[in-house]
C-alpha cells in the first residue's frame, strides 16, 4: 500500500513538473528530490513514533510503581451514602413528575 502511495505522488509530481517546465531534467531531479523528501518524512515519522512509544512504556512502569506503594490513610467511599442520595433524588424525580402529570390535567 504505502508502494502504491509513494510512485502515485511521484508519478504525478513528474507529470506537474512536465507540464511545468516542459524539461526531462528537470522532470529527473525534482521527482527525485520529492523522493528523497518523502523518504526523510517517512523516516523521521518512525523515529517519532518509536521515541513515543519510549515515552508511554516509562509512564506505564511510573503507573506501576505508584500503584504499589503502601495506603497513606485515606478513607474509602461511603457506598451506603452514595446509594441513599441516589435514591433521595429518584424520589424528588418521580414526585415532580407526578406534580407536573397533576397539573397538566
Amino acid at each position: 500500500m504505502f508502494c502504491r502511495v509513494l510512485g502515485l505522488v511521484l508519478c504525478s509530481t513528474a507529470l506537474t513538473v512536465y507540464f511545468a517546465s516542459h524539461s526531462i531534467g528537470t522532470v529527473v531531479v525534482m521527482t527525485l528530490a520529492c523522493s528523497l523528501l518523502l523518504q526523510l518524512a517517512y523516516f523521521g515519522s518512525v523515529l517519532f513514533l518509536i521515541w513515543r512509544s519510549g515515552f508511554a512504556r516509562e509512564a506505564g512502569q511510573r503507573a506501576e510503581h505508584f500503584g504499589s506503594c503502601e495506603d497513606v490513610g485515606s478513607q474509602p467511599p461511603d457506598h451506603e451514602e452514595v446509594r441513599n442520595e441516589s435514591s433521595d433524588v429518584t424520589q424528588l424525580v418521580s414526585w415532580a413528575a407526578h406534580r407536573y402529570s397533576v397539573e397538566a390535567r
